[in-house]
């Protein structure tokens, strides 16, 4: 399929309208077999279930052009596991899994002429997401739901190349144990979006929220997970209950095991080891790894070896090693590729 005449070396992370989208209803306790649209509207009551209690989940996930020419999505198996564990939480009914996939493959493969080419940098973003669709106005769950996946091209994360962030230790808490922290919620995205400005505002690229229960543990930021170095070449990141499980987190540790043969451990890490530590990351679908320079606790800098200037040396190889794979230049594990065409 010919590309769309777009200028890919200077696409920012936004939304760029592509010509089809998925769309199935859940209605009288079944979905539909849904349908490919080129309607980019959404039209629902004003008393919509998701308007009222933020009835809504979603995932995100990108399609590649590999170094044959194949296009390719990272994982979609893992997605489909996660929007179903987060539907189950907030009460809404699960897409079955297999068909997360085939719609998933079905939405890419319709706008297959906007997946960026390969060594553009750029991407393909996939958005599927659920919410609930019928009038709720007592506090319930609704009974009517739509999901939907659209795609949008977007540029690499770091324009002008890799410049290690600055976070600061937040006072605010991003999840209560046993809350909805360790699902892919909107509720969860809302709450972080006045730390987030606040953050900027204080001259802050990110917050580092700590567990609400004692404050002492490092949790993650409002999107992404931590990873760490020892100053020995082991690969650490948190454990906790209320910390979304990143499908690139995982990625990234089983790389670090079977690629690059390095110790890995997921536990609880406390804030006061963290000057201890060579270096830090931080893990998502946007930028695989954002590399981490300082952070900031109420004054006290912490600053890593890997210093301000670019990623550290192991961070960088768990970087090049997963992108590697993604865009087929490394051999994937089986079941780590899913073709689209």
């Amino acid at each position: 399929m010919e590309k769309k005449n777009i200028d890919w070396s200077n696409l920012g992370f936004g939304y760029v309208k592509t010509d089809y989208r998925f769309v199935s209803d859940f209605k009288d306790g079944k979905w539909d077999d849904g349908k490919m649209t080129q309607d980019d509207k959404v039209v629902i009551s004003e008393c919509a279930g998701v308007l009222q209690y933020a009835q809504t989940i979603f995932e995100g996930m990108k399609a590649y052009t590999t170094q044959d020419g194949r296009i390719v999505t990272f994982r979609p198996d893992l997605n489909a596991s996660r929007m179903a564990d987060s539907a189950r939480r907030l009460e809404m009914p699960v897409f079955p899994e297999d068909r997360f996939v085939e719609a998933v493959v079905e939405t890419v493969k319709a706008n297959a002429a906007y997946v960026p080419p390969y060594g553009s940098g750029a991407t393909l973003y996939i958005r599927p997401y659920m919410f609930g669709s019928n009038p709720v106005i007592g506090v319930k769950p609704a009974d009517e739901y739509q999901f939907r996946i659209f795609t949008t091209p977007v540029g690499p994360y770091f324009k002008g190349g890799v410049k290690p962030l600055t976070i600061r230790v937040s006072d605010f808490d991003r999840a209560a144990p046993h809350g909805t922290g360790h699902i892919k919620a909107g509720l969860n995205y809302a709450m972080s979006l006045h730390a987030i400005v606040d953050a900027h505002q204080q001259g802050y690229d990110e917050n580092m929220y700590l567990d609400a229960a004692t404050r002492t543990k490092v949790e993650e930021t409002g999107g992404a997970n931590f990873l760490f170095i020892t100053k020995d070449g082991k690969v650490v990141t948190p454990k906790s209950e209320s910390i979304l499980p990143s499908i690139t987190r995982r990625s990234l540790m089983h790389v670090a095991k079977e690629y690059l043969e390095l110790e890995v451990e997921e536990r609880e890490v406390f804030l006061d080891e963290l000057k201890d530590f060579a270096e830090c990351g931080l893990c998502g679908t946007a930028a695989v790894i954002s590399p981490v320079g300082k952070i900031v606790d109420h004054g006290k800098e912490i600053c890593f070896p890997s210093g301000m200037e670019a990623m550290g040396p192991v961070t960088q190889k768990l970087y090049e090693t997963l992108t590697g794979i993604q865009m087929g230049k490394l051999e994937a594990p089986e079941g780590w590729l899913k073709v689209i065409e």
